[in-house]
């Protein structure tokens, strides 16, 4: 899928009652649900009333905090406006400004005005249910996606949960950094989307116990961007006593990150690109600027959180070593074949290119990594260099990553391995086979919209066997469900086991993680 970044600024500009006008509803209620009356819940802010459909209530398009626009652009974010009388909970926000396409639908509205979330309980759940909790953060890069697009309707009612999905900031509204806006922010400027996600836990402590959750039974979750989120709250002093378990899809919590003082050196070439160039109004012209010019200089700054001040003072990887971690349980994993997807480039490969590809990229150990990957154990060159990458990339960072934590507290290892799974919208690659690709679970685990199809009735019962598994780490801290093949904890002592999920009945646990994605041979 490709949409213009002119067209997406261009959205940006609407006005934000337009936008959310346009933004996707909840539907009307109907069959068993139609006759119940639609659920009021009294935040912080005010009273709410949500939307009950397929056995769920919906409460939509809630504000944690405010609008992130004019003086609270590149600024931590605000509390939300309080309001008097009911205010409707049955739309959807509009996702936040995209900074790269592909991360929504080409209908899906956007705005800067966009920290909302969405919470979903099983109907007819009461204050004093104390049901666990858990709080997703969506990936895409930290340029893309949106909260709005993982339905949590099945989770709750088919787990007995509590679900949460959150917007947060994306792109260089997000992560810029800048000497000057690093003197308005306490604790430094370029992590402005994980104050936003510490601000969705906050409103989760401070208001989901009206709604049947338990504030001290929370679990984060995030796949991809939304991982290298997870990692970072349990490395921030800010998030501890927020949550008690994590779940970490598809990323590792070890990758390299930007220093807080590099971030700003780019930031001073961004906002110059942007047009900004005066040192005495850099933040008034930032704050000014139109979102366009942000988005068309996305490349000019180095994305992703940076690590200095208080808000990230450490990697995950220093806090964990020195034991200042926010130490919880942890549930982690990855797709069988995460590289195929976004590898269109590769599609053509020839034998020949597939061997120059290896040579260039692995040069003096080339001839093994071909010995370990010989073409005739693939259906072509492109699913031979895509599960290179995976194994070199994920897979094996990925173990490695949750062996060092399973020294500190209780992990679960999973790897997501469905030969069927359709790919994410946009993404699917003529006569190439796209299963197990990056981010190919999400439609297992939520009533998601970005799907490439709809699940067959086969992969609908692996997606209720995720689900009951997730569910029960979130009530729990270990996936333990009934009725389900017994999941073991990650440790070196059980030979490092992995909880396979397959459909037809097929998960089980397997030992042999690292020898299919020769992990002795990346790690070594």
């Amino acid at each position: 899928m490709t949409r213009p970044l002119a067209a997406l600024a261009a959205t940006a500009l609407l006005p934000a009652l337009a936008l959310m006008a346009s933004a996707s509803t909840a539907g009307s209620a109907s069959g068993p649900d139609a006759s119940r009356a639609a659920p009021v819940v009294r935040t912080d802010s005010g009273l709410v009333q949500g939307v009950t459909a397929d056995r769920a209530d919906r409460f939509l398009g809630l504000p944690y905090a405010a609008p992130p626009v004019r003086y609270l652009r590149f600024a931590p974010p605000a509390a939300p406006a309080s309001w008097k009388g009911v205010r409707e909970a049955d739309r959807q926000s509009p996702a936040c400004l995209q900074f790269q396409p592909s991360g929504v639908r080409e209908e899906q509205a956007v705005s800067e005005d966009c920290l909302y979330l969405d919470v979903y309980r099983p109907s007819g759940t009461k204050p004093g249910a104390r049901l666990p909790v858990l709080v997703w953060f969506h990936g895409g890069a930290n340029t893309q996606g949106t909260g709005v697009i993982y339905g949590g309707g099945s989770m709750a009612t088919k787990s007995d949960v509590i679900v949460v999905t959150v917007n947060y900031r994306l792109g260089a509204l997000g992560f810029l950094a800048h000497p000057a806006l690093s003197e308005r922010t306490p604790g430094g400027s370029g992590n402005y989307a994980r104050m936003d996600q510490v601000a969705s836990l906050k409103w989760v402590r401070d208001n989901i116990a009206r709604f049947g959750g338990d504030t001290g039974n929370v679990t984060i979750a995030g796949q991809s961007a939304g991982g290298g989120a997870v990692c970072d709250l349990m490395a921030m002093p800010s998030a501890r006593g927020l949550f008690g378990k994590a779940a970490v899809q598809s990323s590792q919590c070890l990758q390299s990150q930007s220093t807080l003082a590099a971030g700003e050196q780019s930031g001073v070439s961004y906002a110059e690109a942007v047009g900004c160039t005066d040192e005495a109004t850099v933040v008034a012209c930032l704050r000014k600027a139109w979102p366009g010019a942000l988005v068309a200089h996305q490349g000019e700054y180095l994305g992703g959180s940076k690590v200095g001040g208080s808000v990230l003072p450490k990697t995950f990887r220093q806090a964990l070593a020195d034991g200042t971690w926010n130490a919880v349980p942890v549930l982690t994993g990855n797709t069988h074949s995460e590289n195929r997807l976004a590898s269109e480039a590769f599609a053509g490969l020839t034998p020949e290119d597939f061997e120059e590809r290896v040579r260039e990229d692995y040069g003096d150990r080339a001839d093994r990594v071909l010995d370990l990957y010989p073409l005739a154990d693939f259906a072509n060159p492109w699913d031979a260099l895509t599960q290179i990458r995976t194994d070199v990339q994920r897979a094996c960072t990925n173990q490695q990553a949750a062996q060092l934590i399973s020294a500190e507290a209780p992990v679960y290892r999973y790897e997501f391995d469905d030969p069927t799974s359709p790919t994410l919208y946009g993404f699917t690659i003529p006569g190439k086979d796209m299963s197990n690709a990056h981010s190919a679970e999400l439609a297992y685990l939520f009533d998601f919209t970005l799907g490439e199809k709809p699940l067959t009735a086969r992969q609908e019962k692996l997606a209720d066997q995720m689900i009951a598994y997730w569910g029960a780490f979130a009530h729990s801290g270990a996936p333990k469900a009934k009725g389900e093949p017994t999941w073991p904890r990650y440790t070196e002592a059980a030979n490092w086991p992995v909880m396979q999920l397959r459909t037809a009945g097929a998960s089980k646990v397997i030992s042999d993680y690292s020898a299919d994605h020769r992990c002795d041979f990346w790690l070594s």
